[in-house]
């Protein structure tokens, strides 16, 4: 079962507690008007309850899908969210040949833009394995 769209003002509320944003968009169609502090980082992240935390995930994941509309790169943030997105061949059984993986702190770096691409799969803390398991051209998402 699909999960619902989360609202935006629900969305970008817990986008902004958890990156440290100071003003966040009201629309996702309008990201450039969210202010991220880029000192925030990990410790925001750290510092903001589990539930708060997992709705900006499933936000910047829905944000993601809805940038790169597919099914061809499987993201995931364990605990919180996995998501399709990414225009090309579909995947439909076993284990998907084009995944990102990462933490939520390293997701939110990424999708705020305090961490390049490059530089998080270079350190480690993204896996990505498949030909298609770029997301530079799609981050960062605020």
């Amino acid at each position: 079962m699909a999960r619902a769209r989360i609202n935006d003002e629900d969305g970008w509320a817990a986008l902004r507690a958890a990156i440290g944003a100071e003003d966040a968009a009201e629309t996702a169609g309008n990201p450039d008007a969210a202010v991220v502090n880029p000192d925030a980082g990990a410790a925001s992240v750290a510092s903001v309850d589990r539930p708060t935390l997992s709705l900006a995930v499933h936000f910047s994941l829905q944000l993601l899908a809805e940038k790169a509309p597919g099914n061809t790169l499987e993201v995931r943030v364990p605990p919180f969210a996995v998501v399709q997105c990414v225009e090309g061949p579909r995947h439909t059984r076993g284990t998907p040949p084009n995944v990102v993986e990462t933490d939520a702190a390293t997701w939110l770096a990424l999708a705020s833009g305090s961490i390049g691409w490059d530089d998080a799969v270079a350190s480690g803390a993204v896996q990505a394995s498949g030909t298609r398991a770029d997301l530079r051209d799609q981050l960062p998402l605020v």
